[in-house]
């Protein structure tokens, strides 16, 4: 469906879905391939699924916490390491690593409801920051960068509070909130830069009236 609306909008380029459970690291492997396969390989790859569970850490479930480490922290570190191979073997010096990252990971707010997804955050802060020194080490002219926005008015609070959507609502309707074109913007910004310019490794942006 966004395939052809791409297409009726007429916006450049095609954009071609593939099915893959993040969660799951031979459909991550077997997305890849099909990549190799049908386009050659990644030249730029945007780490941008991520998800929260309301799962407190001193009642939380442990099924909540697998499933944010499995899709926040895991899977970006697997197609990290997939896209990298995947320029490496084609001699891709100038490609992209870009993690769409959040505000909890600089910050722990006091809702109890986030602080596990938090924690996850904080990791993507830290793996960015690695993936940049290891690019370093291995004299490429590949960059990392993360961006961490705010509040941004997607489908992310309906997955939070799925059993209470009112209260997801809600959660876009007190301020006015990021959109998914500003997030796509930052994007465009980042890979926009000279091949000697490094920007980041982190862009944060929030909501002019968000407070936290």
């Amino acid at each position: 469906k966004l395939a052809a609306e791409c297409q009726s909008a007429g916006y450049p380029g095609t954009l071609i879905p593939y099915k893959c459970d993040l969660s799951n690291e031979e459909e991550i492997l077997s997305m890849f391939s099909a990549i190799k396969t049908l386009h050659q390989g990644v030249d730029v790859c945007i780490n941008n699924a991520g998800l929260a569970r309301p799962e407190p850490l001193l009642s939380g479930k442990t099924e909540g916490w697998r499933t944010m480490i499995d899709v926040n922290v895991m899977a970006v570190s697997i197609c990290t390491r997939e896209a990298y191979q995947s320029m490496k073997e084609r001699n891709i010096d100038d490609g992209h690593i870009i993690n769409i990252n959040s505000m909890n990971g600089h910050s722990v707010v006091p809702q109890s409801v986030v602080h596990f997804y938090s924690a996850t955050k904080y990791a993507v802060t830290a793996l960015t920051e690695g993936l940049r020194q290891e690019l370093r080490e291995a004299k490429t002219h590949i960059r990392a960068t993360c961006i961490s926005p705010g509040l941004v008015e997607t489908g992310f609070a309906f997955k939070l509070h799925d059993n209470d959507p009112e209260r997801a609502a809600a959660t876009y309707e007190s301020i006015r909130c990021l959109k998914a074109e500003d997030m796509a913007n930052a994007v465009i910004y980042v890979l926009s830069a000279p091949p000697h310019v490094q920007v980041g490794v982190d862009i944060q942006m929030r909501p002019t009236e968000q407070i936290s």
